[in-house]
């Protein structure tokens, strides 16, 4: 007989375009025996399988009729309970935790990785494990009818504001003409909603007037929602304050710039340290003036934190977009929770803005491209445009969207549609374009410094390559693409270094979605789903062409945008697994023991990433960090007390404190504290009392003070951390050559622990 083999059934399951179907023959239906009546305890309900009817058991009859049939229980367990998806789901969190450190097995995890691909396989094949098609794109193709005789008058005033922006600076006058522009260009191309009837808004606000009424509807979804916000805001402001603890160099620049910002110094790119972006400064500026927070580390955390929280609204609409509302909300909560996203939002550098800007441009492409809503593209262009003026590698993006429109261009569902997509893809571009132009006036004009750092880590401006470039971008890819799973990298400042970039159940779970998804592509052909997979290493590029310093690479700030669609994978492959217990029987008791094990993963998960936030980077960062807050203090203390900002010195030593971040913290952010030891008799002039600090180990310094200052006395300040003491030297004013102030004597000794040396 030439009949089919299990290989033909599966192929034509998961390749079905080849045009053969195979379907196994349902098994002829035994002659019913009029003498054999149903069994009590069991009951006939339909399968989700297309019109199988099958026999569940129902504990109710069973208790019922005090009666168990032990073939009916055995066709209900395996029914009612999806082995193969918990299995899948076991074997994937036994492989995670194989991964995390100390104790790494990278063999057995991915042999484990392995088998639980397998039983996702056999979930899928045998619809335990169903795969939610995606809704029809919109059938009519996006509107590209543009008025040119009214976008014509737009050539001249892009013109003039590029132009404008000359000087790199910000002034009335060029914001002005900018922001005419743009509202100019929106009006022309934005689409008005099409009402019915006669709506206006002055009928709508008038009627609201006669009848003023509020309609609050809280529905169990909405308590849901406000819950999940709640655990989010929790997570990404909890001891914000307190981790990190520290300032680094970085911060230092940013808050100079900062202060120029408030000085009225309004740049348009801060050419500082080799260049920096401005959209941080002004956040930041605002930050320090509304919350009173001032120049501080505290000013530049809470602009932060607020980019990270701004980000999550468009991981839920962009999850509930591609798999619905609970995927958005499982990817907001399990992006809320995460370690990653929440470390680079508390660092209080530019890192979030990069997926800030990332997600809702992306959110509106995919919509744009689905819906086929102008609308859409417009506000992309507008977010991609914005980000551009953010965090430096978020200009990967347009590259990334040009690749995606690409691939959906050679998708199906892209038919009849194309050319209008690729018109409304110039829509985005344009808009993008004139949102980036004051900075398209300074590269012009100083391409060497906007381009600096890229370059510097592209090709050979500051180190020449380690290896072929081939060899170092193919082995930097491998290090990023695997990175939620084995290493994020050995940046100490924004990373526990050496460890996954996820948690042990976050990244099983993306791992579950991954496959998921990558077998819907197969089976389905929908661009959606390989949009989603490709934009994961897309968004990594920004780590990946670190090729003069692979080091540097993988690194969780220059791979940001790219937890966006790694935490909506990691919810589709929750939402599968949940749902999996779901529609196999359509029970009470299946909702339930899904929103048990949906709570236990995220408990799990939360857990894990309070850990790694709050106490293993906390103290792995304290102990990398110098203590420039003490130090501070210290002369905070002393100035309040005895002396004078002018009067207080840190001496510098190679590979310790950076001086600027002494003044910051004393609260003199304008002054840097550094005094050279062989300037240190240039102080003999100060009349007020003085006070030096230094580092133990800088014996020179000692026998300087000491012999240019005899009646001076030294104090050794201890640190919570070894290596991190350091020496304050008291020196009494001219006109107190007795003694000094006991108040100072005590604060020093009482605060910071420090003794007489």
């Amino acid at each position: 007989m030439n009949e089919p083999s299990v290989l033909d059934y599966i192929k034509s399951k998961l390749m079905p375009w080849r045009g053969i179907k195979i379907e196994i023959p349902p098994a002829p239906e035994p002659t019913p025996n009029p003498d054999e009546a149903l069994q009590p305890g069991l009951m006939e309900v339909e399968s989700a399988s297309e019109n199988e009817q099958i026999t569940r058991f129902d504990p109710a009859s069973e208790i019922e009729s005090g009666f168990v049939d032990e073939k009916a229980e055995v066709k209900s367990e395996s029914l009612t309970w999806p082995w193969r998806s918990s299995a899948a789901l076991v074997m994937a969190l036994i492989a995670q935790s194989s991964m995390e450190p100390p104790n790494r097995d990278p063999v057995l995890g991915v042999i484990l990785y392995a088998v639980s691909a397998v039983f996702v396989f056999w979930a899928i094949l045998t619809k335990e494990w169903m795969l939610e098609p995606f809704k029809d794109d919109q059938a009519v193709p996006v509107s590209v009818a543009i008025n040119w005789k009214l976008m014509l008058p737009a050539v001249p005033m892009i013109l003039i504001s590029f132009l404008a922006f000359g000087g790199n600076q910000f002034n009335p006058a060029n914001l002005i003409i900018w922001g005419f522009t743009i509202a100019y260009v929106l009006a022309i191309l934005w689409q008005p909603i099409r009402r019915t009837g006669k709506w206006t808004l002055k009928n709508h606000f008038l009627t609201w007037i006669k009848n003023p009424v509020f309609n609050l509807k809280i529905t169990p979804w909405v308590v849901l929602f406000l819950l999940a916000a709640a655990l989010v805001i929790f997570f990404r402001l909890y001891r914000l304050d307190q981790v990190p603890g520290e300032m680094f160099s970085d911060h230092a620049e940013k808050l100079l710039d900062v202060g120029d910002v408030l000085n009225g110094k309004l740049s348009i790119f801060f050419p500082r340290n080799s260049g920096r972006e401005a959209i941080q400064m002004y956040l930041t500026a605002a930050v320090s003036l509304i919350f009173g927070a001032g120049l501080s580390f505290m000013s530049l955390k809470i602009g932060t934190a607020i980019c990270g929280l701004l980000t999550m609204p468009y991981v839920y609409l962009l999850g509930k977009e591609i798999g619905g509302k609970w995927v958005g909300l499982l990817a907001f909560i399990l992006t809320g929770v995460g370690y990653w996203p929440n470390l680079i939002a508390r660092i209080g550098l530019r890192f979030p803005l990069y997926p800030l800007f990332a997600a809702p441009a992306l959110y509106y492409l995919i919509r744009g491209l689905r819906r086929q809503n102008r609308n859409d593209f417009i506000l992309s262009g507008l977010f991609l445009g914005l980000g551009l003026h953010g965090y430096s590698p978020s200009r990967i993006v347009p590259v990334v969207f040009l690749i995606l429109i690409g691939l959906y261009l050679l998708h199906r569902q892209a038919q009849n549609k194309r050319s209008q997509t690729i018109t409304a893809f110039f829509i985005l571009g344009f808009i993008s374009m004139i949102i980036f132009l004051p900075l398209a006036r300074y590269a012009l004009e100083n391409p060497s410094i906007f381009n600096y750092r890229v370059l510097t880590r592209l090709g050979t401006m500051e180190s020449p390559l380690p290896a072929p470039f081939w060899q170092v971008f193919l082995d930097n890819s491998w290090k990023a693409w695997i990175m939620p799973f084995w290493d994020n990298g050995d940046i100490w400042v924004h990373s526990v270094t050496g460890r996954p970039a996820l948690d042990v159940v976050a990244a099983a779970l993306y791992f579950l979605g991954s496959i998921q998804v990558l077998v819907r592509y197969i089976r389905k052909r929908h661009w959606i789903d390989l949009f989603l997979l490709v934009s994961v290493p897309l968004f990594m590029l920004p780590s990946i062409l670190s090729l003069a310093f692979p080091g540097e690479n993988p690194s969780l700030n220059r791979t940001g945008a790219a937890f966006i669609p790694i935490f909506i994978l990691a919810a589709i492959g929750l939402e599968g697994i949940l749902s999996s217990f779901i529609r196999l029987t359509k029970t009470r008791s299946a909702v339930i023991v899904a929103g048990v094990l949906g709570l236990a993963l995220i408990g799990w998960s939360a857990s894990n990433n309070d850990y790694l936030v709050q106490i293993k980077f906390d103290q792995q960062f304290m102990e990398g960090a110098w203590n420039t807050s003490q130090i501070g203090a210290v002369i905070r203390g002393f100035v309040d007390s005895i002396g004078t900002p002018d009067s207080a010195f840190v001496i510098p030593y190679p590979y310790w404190v950076d001086t600027r971040l002494v003044g910051i913290n004393a609260g003199f952010p304008a002054k840097d504290y550094a005094l050279n030891r062989d300037q240190i008799a240039t102080t003999l002039d100060i009349q007020a009392a003085k006070l030096f600090i230094f580092k133990p180990e800088d014996n020179d310094t000692l026998a300087t003070l000491q012999n240019i200052y005899p009646n001076g006395t030294s104090f050794l300040h201890k640190s919570a951390y070894a290596g991190k003491d350091f020496i304050a030297y008291l020196v009494p004013a001219t006109s107190n050559q007795s003694g000094l102030s006991n108040s100072f004597f005590e604060l020093v000794q009482s605060t910071y622990k420090s003794s007489p040396k």
